[in-house]
């Protein structure tokens, strides 16, 4: 299985050696022909604007969404999962996102870059010790439908969520050492989703 790291700004080192030591083989990518050879995608933390609107420069904004909505296995964390939400509060004007997830997402909702911080997390699906969550500028999810999966809240707010074949965290678990995340995506969203559409 090829897992591309969406490299246009953002985390990507980290999530990609997050994903090898799952053992997996991820690459940095940001042209059309990359995003088309793999068969899953991690939209990293970051600024959601800017990685829209680079998506848009180098030409994969439609790529991405295209993939994401033929099925293709997309984990999005912080920004990413902005960037994979159908709807976004506290937009900034004329933010695009990529779309998929029919979830309404608050941008920065926890607040400021000063106003960063940790949390340990029941996560739904990792049934072992609580899962230690770093939040920076982080948005929540303020609502969801029917066909999304609450994986794990803070305060009541929906922090990870799961849709089919999607999967987004306000925080970032690149950044902790743990890849319980990571390997959730690998071993539940992409084995599951790419068996699906293998038959």
């Amino acid at each position: 299985m090829k897992v591309g790291v969406l490299a246009l700004q953002g985390d990507v080192r980290e999530h990609i050696r997050s994903l090898s030591d799952c053992g997996v083989s991820a690459q940095p990518v940001r042209r059309p022909n990359e995003i088309e050879a793999i068969d899953a995608l991690v939209i990293p933390g970051g600024e959601s604007t800017t990685i829209a609107k680079l998506a848009r420069s180098f030409g994969v904004f439609e790529v991405i969404s295209e993939r994401i909505r033929d099925g293709m296995p997309t984990y999005g964390s912080c920004a990413g999962m902005i960037l994979i939400a159908n709807s976004v509060l506290d937009a900034m004007e004329g933010q695009e996102t990529f779309g998929g997830m029919d979830v309404v997402v608050r941008r920065n909702a926890f607040g400021r870059q000063v106003d960063s911080f940790e949390s340990d997390l029941h996560f739904e699906g990792i049934t072992d010790t609580p899962l230690r969550a770093i939040f920076i500028r982080a948005p929540w999810v303020e609502s969801v439908s029917e066909k999304v999966s609450i994986l794990a809240a803070v305060d009541g707010h929906p922090v990870a969520i799961r849709q089919n074949h999607l999967l987004a965290t306000s925080f970032h678990p690149e950044l902790t050492g743990d890849n319980r995340v990571h390997r959730y995506f690998i071993d539940s969203v992409c084995k599951e989703s790419l068996r699906v559409s293998s038959h």
